[in-house]
């Protein structure tokens, strides 16, 4: 069973309430139902099986660690829950593995949706742009959710590629009384999608052509000139490491936003791999 601690933080006693929530740690393994291109760096993998059943995912925000097989083999080894966290069976081989956002969770239809950006070679690109109906995946958890209300009169979403799988889920729950604030940087108007949303909905599509990911300027630049609206307000960034340690520093110096109304997570790293890392102060 999942646990829900008690609320972190809060403006008044019904209102703005953030949850930090435990969950069982399980590891599944999955088969892949269905692949489809969302655009041509965007792949959607949707998974199945006996195992998933229980899923939990209770923020836009949650990551679950995908576990790949080694080539050669069908499938991953995957580690066991213990009292000191996951351990591999002594002897195995370990698969490559890498976070990802849990974007869509259907529990009657017993199907898990994973958007992969395809991006420079990769065990998590080379497995997506490569997998077939029948493959299997590792996937363990989500080990916990930050629950952010969507009671706040406006939600500002910013982000790269890594980031829109977030970004769709998140405009997708969000209600029709919410105001929500997109700006995404993509390679170019070829990745963009087409969200919904319930939203009154604004975004922003920038677009760095041939350049390299992982650069601040264009994100920067259009969180510079940001004109936020009147309200309480919930502010989400996530992306290359630097870069959202950078526009959280800009927003909370040049918009003078509520550290407690911001999360920046850095998604990836330049030089490094398996990074996912979360910013305050």
């Amino acid at each position: 069973m999942s646990q829900a601690s008690a609320p972190i933080q809060s403006t008044v006693a019904t209102r703005h309430v953030i949850e930090r929530r435990r969950h069982d740690l399980k590891m599944r393994l999955l088969t892949v139902r269905r692949v489809g291109r969302l655009t041509p760096n965007m792949v959607r993998i949707t998974l199945t099986g006996d195992d998933l059943s229980g899923f939990v995912s209770a923020s836009f925000d949650d990551h679950v660690k995908l576990f790949f097989a080694p080539p050669g083999q069908d499938r991953p080894v995957l580690p066991q829950p213990g009292p000191n966290g996951a351990v591999f069976p002594e002897g195995a081989t370990r698969p490559a593995a890498r976070d990802y956002t849990p974007r869509r969770y259907d529990p009657v239809a017993n199907e898990l949706d994973i958007d992969f950006a395809l991006h420079d070679a990769g065990p998590a690109t080379e497995w997506a742009a490569a997998a077939q109906p029948g493959q299997m995946l590792g996937v363990g958890g989500p080990r916990g959710s930050f629950v952010i209300p969507d009671d706040f009169d406006w939600h500002l979403l910013i982000g790269d590629e890594t980031a829109v799988p977030a970004i769709g889920r998140r405009l997708e729950e969000l209600p029709a009384t919410a105001s929500a604030i997109v700006i995404a940087e993509v390679a170019s108007a070829a990745e963009e999608l087409a969200w919904q949303s319930r939203a009154a909905l604004t975004v922003t599509w920038l677009h760095r052509g041939s350049e390299a990911p992982g650069s601040a300027d264009r994100l920067e630049a259009a969180v510079n000139g940001l004109r936020l609206p009147a309200g309480d307000g919930y502010t989400w960034v996530a992306g290359e490491s630097d870069v959202a340690k950078r526009l959280r520093r800009r927003l909370l110096d040049q918009h003078g936003l509520r550290k407690e109304w911001l999360r920046a997570a850095g998604y990836w790293k330049r030089g490094a791999t398996a990074l996912h890392e979360t910013h305050d102060d």
